[in-house]
């Protein structure tokens, strides 16, 4: 971490965020976003996908890149907006997925979904600069080059950059029941490595929030055990007797169990007494290359 006597200016950020990649778990590779593509089928609008286009302010009928565009979640809407859609994401079932989104609505001519992972030279892939209006990645920037993805995503946009990056613990974690069962929890802040750095490359980078609320499904107590046991990973593993405990004591019958969920896949018979918000920051910049 920075010395007490580091400033936003010194203080390398890009380093920084490799360092903090280096204690985290792997990161994901194509094969497990493959094996989870079933899970991801939208067929609706997600509030928070609304909400991100809605701040996006994209422009009626401008391009846009959406990178790591999984199963289509803002590739989707945005194309049925009328906005043609280059759709990139490193796993290829993903992107089967999301074909069977575009035929289901009928935008095989606004979406043109592209196999390319981040560390790739985009520009080899077919990805020339400049070549849509504004470039986005929402919830995607799994890189150990984080300064690197940032400038890529600049050198293709003309108009306007959007990225998400989590703004409290990870997704994967539930805060309220972490509490409960006195397990530690990391806050991420992931934003701030992103903001500072745009702001070391000379951005001007603007910051709102976007609250994702969640509820988790599962159909019986040891499949919800199973789940919840990821957010255990690292350090809290001694903590199972207390989830396995909260779990039983707050387990309700799902209202809509066998109907699909955020997800597309059907909606288990349990969930929680509570919903579990995740809180996303969303920056957005003039692309500095479009200002040199």
């Amino acid at each position: 971490m920075p010395s007490p006597t580091a400033t936003l200016l010194t203080t390398d950020w890009n380093e920084e965020w490799k360092a903090l990649q280096a204690e985290r778990r792997s990161a994901d590779s194509p094969a497990f976003w493959d094996a989870r593509a079933r899970h991801f089928q939208p067929r609706e609008t997600h509030p928070y996908a609304r909400d991100f286009i809605e701040l996006a302010q994209v422009g009626t009928g401008k391009t846009v890149l959406d990178m790591g565009c999984g199963a289509g979640s803002l590739a989707i809407p945005f194309a049925r907006a009328g906005h043609p859609v280059l759709a990139c994401d490193f796993s290829p079932r993903m992107l089967e997925v999301l074909r069977e989104g575009m035929q289901h609505y009928g935008l095989d001519d606004l979406i043109e979904p592209k196999l390319l992972a981040w560390d790739e030279n985009w520009e080899a892939a077919g990805v020339a600069p400049k070549c849509v209006d504004v470039a986005v990645a929402s919830r995607s920037i799994a890189t150990h080059d984080l300064k690197a993805a940032l400038l890529k995503l600049d050198h293709v946009a003309r108009r306007r950059c959007c990225i998400t990056l989590v703004a409290n613990a990870s997704p994967r974690v539930d805060r309220h029941i972490m509490d409960a069962i006195g397990a530690s929890v990391t806050e991420s802040r992931d934003y701030v490595y992103a903001f500072n750095i745009l702001i070391g490359l000379g951005a001007c980078p603007e910051v709102r929030y976007i609250e994702s609320w969640r509820r988790d499904t599962f159909d019986s107590l040891e499949a919800g055990v199973a789940d919840f046991a990821r957010m255990l990973e690292g350090g809290n593993e001694d903590r199972l007797p207390e989830l396995r405990a909260y779990i039983a004591e707050h387990m309700v019958e799902n209202p809509q169990a066998g109907e699909p969920g955020e997800k597309g896949r059907p909606q288990g018979r349990y969930m929680l007494d509570h919903r579990r918000l995740v809180r996303w920051a969303f920056i957005a910049w003039t692309p500095i290359s479009s200002r040199i």
